[in-house]
């Protein structure tokens, strides 16, 4: 018998070469003993068959947590670029005595060159019963105060953007994990299937390292961020392809099934791989949003006053669309002051902290006020803060803006369970460093996963062979700013 090499040669290079899964070709090889081994491998990184694959990248139904939480929902008003904790909520009359002239704690490393002591260019008043100060940057929002708790001892690991952003959002500066509304998504579920359970806004773009701040990673698709860029005021602007004009529901639904018949063939073939499995999820939400999504995002629906008393402003647009999602059942909502990182003023600081101040301070009350008076503040665990905060000396060569400083700054929490009324924590007289009470990015997350019926500790995935979590091998609980429950402490 003759054979022509060459043929064979072509031959070989013209035929599409089979997909052949880990399992498969181990099924082939030895007579499947490499199976033993396998199994291992899949029960290591939680997919120990096809189905549980499967089903673990669905969008996960509501859940019940550890035990029972305070708040159901999170809203995180992101300060991107980093607030001056000096200028919003930690007020520090040391900075007056010592404008223009160096301060001891200069020693602490930045990220670029600083020289003198810079005061504040704001006023600090006391608000409330509780007489916490606050600059006149937020003093709509300090009408608040005794419902909110501040944190003037936070403190992260490393004065850039990139790594801090991660570690703020994802509990890691420097690996790809999870983001925390992708693990509040994980851990207690959607209450609505036909909005995605963790929403992004961000107007006019994407913040620094993109998707990264609000991705899944190892956890399944379904529980990553959706993002929405807000400066869009049309709704099928601001949702591609939200409406199909060509086709109605039923012939959509007609057509859906047969893809997700073929998708559901090519994933069998393949032994359900995650990726596949949460696109055919990701078509199915899409199609359930068409039902939903359109009036939700329709801000015309509310009220004349309540339109004003947000005001036109974009944030103010935001603020009521999050409010609206928080009726709909949405756990998590993420909102940005916008593209880049608008907070991050190393010179001009008293005229860009104030311009974005103005934009924020009447829409946070507005929404404050707004979720008191429809039952929602309870249920809701608001956190306002960026990814640091900036140093009391100004950047070199003029006194007119500040570094980013991770050593202390501060946030603040209100509703779902936080305690009002108290200030927590402490930096040194000049603003400079956490020094009393210090609360790492892990011991925040911890806090606001226990408001929600978390344990830290237990909240965790397997993957890779190991049991990862939010708060990666650390993290504590501020029992101080929980409230006290009818019972006792939370």
């Amino acid at each position: 018998m003759k054979f022509d090499l060459v043929s064979a040669a072509e031959s070989s290079r013209n035929r599409v070469a089979p997909i052949v899964s880990r399992r498969d070709m181990l099924n082939r090889c030895g007579m499947g003993f490499g199976l033993i081994g396998l199994a291992g491998l899949l029960q290591d990184d939680g997919r120990l068959s096809g189905q549980e694959a499967r089903i673990s990248s669905e969008p996960p139904l509501k859940q019940v947590p550890h035990f029972e939480g305070r708040a159901k929902h999170v809203v995180h008003l992101f300060m991107n670029g980093g607030p001056s904790q000096v200028d919003t909520f930690d007020p520090k009359p040391k900075l007056d005595e010592y404008h223009g002239k160096p301060i001891s704690p200069s020693n602490l490393r930045t990220e670029r060159k600083t020289g003198a002591a810079m005061r504040s260019p704001f006023q600090f008043s006391k608000y409330g019963q509780s007489g916490i100060e606050v600059s006149e940057l937020f003093a709509k929002t300090a009408a608040h105060i005794d419902d909110m708790a501040v944190i003037r001892s936070m403190h992260a690991e490393v004065p850039n953007h990139e790594p801090s952003l991660m570690l703020m959002n994802c509990g890691d500066g420097r690996l790809p994990r999870p983001s925390f509304g992708a693990w509040l998504n994980y851990g207690l579920g959607t209450e609505n299937r036909n909005l995605p359970g963790f929403i992004v806004m961000c107007p006019g773009g994407y913040p620094i390292v993109a998707t990264q701040n609000w991705r899944s990673s190892f956890l399944p698709g379904a529980c990553q961020g959706t993002y929405l860029d807000m400066a869009q005021t049309d709704v099928d602007k601001l949702i591609s392809n939200i409406r199909n004009t060509s086709m109605t529901l039923v012939e959509q639904r007609r057509q859906l099934d047969l893809v997700q018949k073929l998708n559901e063939i090519h994933s069998q073939e393949r032994q359900h791989p995650p990726m596949l499995e949460s696109r055919i999820q990701t078509f199915e939400l899409a199609y359930r949003m068409q039902s939903e999504a359109a009036e939700a995002f329709d801000l015309t629906r509310e009220t004349k006053h309540t339109r004003e008393l947000y005001g036109e402003g974009i944030h103010g647009r935001q603020l009521l669309t999050t409010r609206r999602l928080i009726e709909r059942g949405v756990r998590f909502i993420q909102v940005w002051s916008g593209a880049g990182q608008p907070w991050d003023n190393h010179g001009g600081l008293q005229s860009q902290h104030k311009k974005l101040a103005e934009e924020w301070d009447g829409p946070i009350a507005a929404f404050l006020t707004d979720l008191k008076q429809r039952g929602l503040f309870d249920e809701t665990l608001i956190l306002w803060g960026g990814e640091f905060g900036r140093t009391p000396v100004a950047e070199l060569p003029e006194l007119s803006g500040r570094d980013h400083n991770h050593y202390g700054f501060s946030v603040w929490l209100a509703g779902g369970g936080v305690k009002g009324g108290i200030v927590h924590g402490a930096t040194d007289e000049f603003g400079f460093q956490a020094i009393e009470n210090p609360v790492h990015v892990h011991d925040l997350h911890a806090t606001m996963l226990h408001l929600l019926g978390f344990d830290h500790e237990r909240l965790t995935y397997r993957y890779a062979g190991r049991d990862f979590r939010l708060t990666d091998v650390s993290g504590r609980v501020v029992h101080e700013i929980v409230a006290a429950k009818s019972s006792g402490i939370a």
